[in-house]
């Protein structure tokens, strides 16, 4: 979703997470799932998922998960033959935005800008659409955007507001400055070159560096989630990760570790799951 008074609406959220307790019981190492044994992990401050890398499952925590908490976490992550890896900074969403979008005195980036038949809708992230139903295009929330319609958080980080107001909605992406038309959705792949745009920290890119990642925030868990290594900051949730070189949007911006001086990771919710959830289309 964007355009040139509203560009890109893209909402980056970087989840603030408190510390929980791991959920350990697991079986024997030699018969043990490593997915399964992952399953069970609760800890707000923790992601797992495969690591292309290594072919080996990666259990994440951040600098919020407390010493005891680290000792069950590694007698987990030992059961499931996995690898443990600490990340900087604390696994979080952040609601404030490619452009930016307004709502219950925070701010998200736009996603993407859908349509089922004739009514328009913002994709966003859930984690935003959770805090407010009416949204706005400024930050004195004077110009009405539109209404939220749907939400799905947590189990997944999407929601959709639906265009009442009078604002132009382009099929395009903010880049700070300047559009790029969207031609369409795909599917990200292991180390595919990405950037992605919000409003806080504008353009990023890097690269993709995980799929089907699970991250425990304190608020709830997400499943299914790309991981990659570009930064993000407060504001930037629900902001399109996208193909620069063709058009193509991938996901929305869920949240992540780190910040764009130091750097960090970052996790986005497939576009073409929201889609196929809601029936929508690229306009």
């Amino acid at each position: 979703m964007r355009r040139s008074p509203l560009v890109a609406l893209v909402l980056t959220v970087l989840l603030l997470v408190a510390p929980g307790a791991a959920q350990a019981a697991v079986p024997d190492r030699a018969t043990a799932d490593p997915a399964a044994v992952l399953a069970g992990v609760r800890t707000a401050g923790t992601a797992w998922g495969l690591d292309p890398a290594t072919g080996r499952m990666a259990l994440t925590v951040d600098d919020t998960v407390a010493p005891a908490e680290l000792t069950a976490l590694r007698a987990v992550a030992e059961r499931a033959g996995a690898q443990l890896r600490r990340e900087p900074g604390t696994l979080r969403p952040l609601i404030a935005a490619g452009q930016a979008v307004y709502g219950g005195g925070g701010r998200c980036s736009l996603g993407a800008n859908v349509r089922s038949g004739s009514t328009y809708y913002v994709i966003t992230a859930g984690h935003c659409t959770t805090t407010a139903s009416t949204w706005y295009a400024d930050s004195a929330q004077t110009t009405v955007l539109g209404t939220r319609t749907a939400t799905s958080y947590p189990g997944n980080d999407y929601g959709l507001i639906r265009y009442t107001g009078r604002i132009a909605h382009p099929s395009a992406i903010y880049t700070y400055p300047g559009l790029l038309t969207v031609y369409g959705t795909g599917t990200a792949y292991i180390g595919q070159a990405v950037c992605r745009s919000g409003s806080t920290t504008g353009v990023r890119c890097g690269t993709v560096t995980g799929l089907n990642q699970t991250v425990n925030y304190s608020t709830g868990v997400i499943y299914g989630l790309i991981r990659t290594n570009i930064c993000a900051e407060p504001g930037d949730s629900g902001g399109p990760l996208y193909v620069a070189s063709t058009g193509t949007i991938l996901g929305i911006l869920s949240g992540g570790t780190g910040n764009c001086t130091a750097g960090g990771t970052t996790y986005y919710q497939p576009i073409a799951e929201v889609l196929a959830a809601y029936g929508l289309t690229l306009p």
